[in-house]
């Protein structure tokens, strides 16, 4: 039971990071746009896909949240009295986030806009870095089984930066990626061009990162360099594949079934993640059956994860659906018989 309970968990954590991350990204997009004058057209690329959903997106960290505490909490309580940081920081930036997001829209001056425009951006940044060293704290073992670790140290160090930077990029390249994708089918060729070029160049950085990496992990982190050379190996060369696959497609311009490989690749890398860190939750030591609560409660969560998604999924299938056909958020319905299908 706790293994199961583990792969509902991190169902949600790959959807937050296909999700999510994409958010984060297009935060990262609007940072880099440039000024009011020469960012105008992304940005606006950005605010009509990002409007509709980005809200909702939220709804997978809740849901790992909920996951983690009531099935495994003591692994819980050891993260949070270590990881409080960046896990504050991380919160913090959601909220700064989600609140420049909203105002920047209904601000009337120039300076407010660039102020709470200047929050989204940083936040999407911060929020993902974050998140990438919290996991690389984890994956490193650095997380102590009885908690109150170290609490800079933990997660500043070469693996956290590893981790950080490269959650940073990939969330950059899904973005693009999407946004790409977008604005094809809506027929803004000029976006297309723009988020296209972006999304290779983001893509050769985080190749080349994720190949540094692997000296960065042999020499701080041996034991996660072992398993995902050996155990998770099959999984971190088909996402190799995969992130090849996508290099290739957007070279020669192709949008169908981009965003599928896009998300298909860092999926693999996450779950490539995951099979290193089995059975230990915190990286090194603390298996799930030593964290699991009682298989009462693992039963019931079992359950309520079952009917959430069940609940939610549709949902959130159809939101994406009336958002992609522009029937909600967009300021002129895109042309659905414009463009390759994605």
């Amino acid at each position: 039971m706790p293994d199961a309970v583990a792969v509902f968990l991190f169902i949600g954590v790959i959807a937050y990071c296909l999700l999510g991350g994409a958010d984060f990204g297009a935060g990262f997009w609007d940072l880099v746009a440039g000024g009011a004058r020469r960012g105008r057209a992304p940005r606006k690329a950005i605010d009509t896909s990002l409007a509709p959903v980005w809200e909702a997106n939220h709804t997978w960290l809740i849901y790992c949240l909920v996951i983690l505490w009531s099935g495994f909490p003591t692994a819980f309580t050891a993260i949070t009295t270590t990881l409080y940081l960046p896990l504050v920081l991380a919160a913090l930036g959601i909220v700064l986030r989600g609140a420049g997001f909203a105002f920047r829209k209904t601000a009337i001056r120039t300076r407010e806009q660039r102020l709470y425009g200047a929050a989204f951006a940083l936040s999407s940044v911060l929020t993902p870095y974050c998140f990438g060293s919290i996991a690389g704290a984890l994956a490193s073992g650095r997380v102590p089984t009885r908690g109150n670790g170290d609490a800079v140290s933990s997660w500043l160090n070469p693996t956290g930066a590893l981790g950080g930077v490269l959650a940073v990029l990939v969330c950059a390249y899904l973005a693009a990626t999407y946004l790409m994708v977008a604005t094809y089918r809506g027929g803004d060729q000029a976006m297309y061009r723009y988020f296209r070029v972006r999304s290779l160049v983001v893509g050769a950085v985080t190749g080349a990162v994720s190949i540094g990496g692997i000296f960065v992990l042999r020499s701080d982190a041996p034991r996660l360099f072992h398993n995902l050379s050996h155990r998770a190996l099959p999984l971190v060369v088909v996402a190799a594949l995969g992130g090849v696959l996508g290099m290739v497609g957007l070279w020669a311009g192709r949008t169908r079934g981009q965003r599928q490989i896009a998300a298909a690749a860092v999926a693999l890398v996450v779950c490539g993640w995951g099979v290193s860190q089995y059975p230990y939750l915190l990286g090194t030591h603390r298996s799930l059956h030593e964290a699991a609560s009682p298989d009462a409660t693992l039963n019931v969560l079992v359950g309520v994860a079952c009917v959430a998604v069940v609940l939610i999924l549709p949902s959130v299938v159809l939101l994406f659906r009336l958002a992609g056909r522009g029937a909600i958020g967009a300021e002129e319905p895109a042309d659905e018989g414009r463009g390759d299908r994605a």
